[in-house]
């Protein structure tokens, strides 16, 4: 289902809360102009999340950031790039949820402008599929180092289909990320 209010488009995924969300553009000969953020209108489509954190990172291609999540501080982000396309994926790890270790994802480029809103209770993560990509997100949760959580990014019983044939590029710590049966946290 999707719901039009003010330059939005709110695009209902398959699991619940989880929304891909198309900006409108305005453009001429000298460029564009779009809102990202505005909260009566997110307010309005039932995202009421109060931002208190963001974050932007630069990754080259094959550099795959995930699937993270924090255990006892979790997380709400709204995600897009800005320069270069990713493929953005959230995992469900709302343990009383139906969608309980499902997986969510789409293509976020700076081009289409589009976003993905990610409630709390999911690990978040991506590969990037151009030669370089700006990520940038907002939370509404501050970043607690401590109580970061990960999950295996290539977990066969979540079943992720990346976009991406080669071995993802990931950091020491991602490497030893572990698959959800053995993860603690507690959503």
């Amino acid at each position: 289902m999707k719901k039009i209010i003010g330059n939005f488009t709110f695009i209902e995924t398959s699991i619940k809360d989880v929304y891909i969300i198309d900006s409108k553009k305005y453009g001429d000969n000298r460029g564009y102009f779009m809102e990202t953020y505005k909260e009566s209108d997110f307010n309005e489509a039932g995202l009421k999340y109060k931002f208190v954190q963001d974050n932007q990172s630069k990754s080259k291609k094959g550099v795959l950031r995930g699937l993270h999540f924090q255990k006892t501080f979790p997380q709400a982000k709204l995600v897009r790039c800005i320069e270069g396309e990713v493929f953005d994926v959230c995992v469900d790890l709302r343990k009383d949820s139906p969608t309980y270790g499902k997986w969510e994802g789409v293509v976020l480029s700076a081009e289409k402008g589009n976003q993905f809103m990610v409630p709390r209770g999911f690990a978040h993560g991506f590969v990037v599929l151009s030669e370089t990509a700006t990520f940038y997100y907002k939370c509404d949760e501050l970043y607690h180092p401590e109580d970061e959580g990960g999950i295996m990014w290539n977990d066969p019983e979540i079943g992720v289909e990346w976009p991406y044939d080669e071995e993802p590029l990931l950091s020491e710590k991602d490497k030893l990320n572990k698959p959800l049966k053995d993860s603690n946290f507690k959503f």
